[in-house]
């Protein structure tokens, strides 16, 4: 059996590693070994915080959408039920954009449910 040399694919693969850790600090661009941690953890983090992100702009606009709601004295736990029991189907990113870029619409709409 003749002999197999890995050489051109393990330094394929290496290239390919250290080519994803461009731009980090120190060792963890050029050697192999901390580009190939750093770009892992880089990979999770990547992987968690796109679904944290979700989260973080839902409480932003709740916050938003009750900061409005409290200026027209009613609060946002009422205002939301409210929405509901009358049927308005605007989600929270367009009341949070409303509140903030048209008061004169989040006013119309919260007389609207009051």
């Amino acid at each position: 059996m003749s002999r197999v040399k890995r050489g051109v694919n393990a330094h394929r693969r290496h290239r390919k590693v250290v080519k994803a850790a461009k731009g980090y600090r120190g060792l963890r661009s050029i050697n192999f070994r901390a580009a190939k941690n750093a770009t892992m953890k880089a990979g999770m983090n990547s992987y968690t915080h796109r679904r944290t992100k979700k989260r973080d702009f839902r409480r932003l606009w709740i916050t938003r959408i009750n900061a409005a709601c409290r200026a027209e004295g009613i609060a946002y736990s009422r205002f939301v039920a409210a929405l509901h029991e009358k049927g308005v189907e605007l989600n929270r990113k367009v009341l949070a954009d409303l509140a903030v870029n048209d008061p004169a619409a989040f006013k119309a709409v919260v007389d609207s449910v009051k």
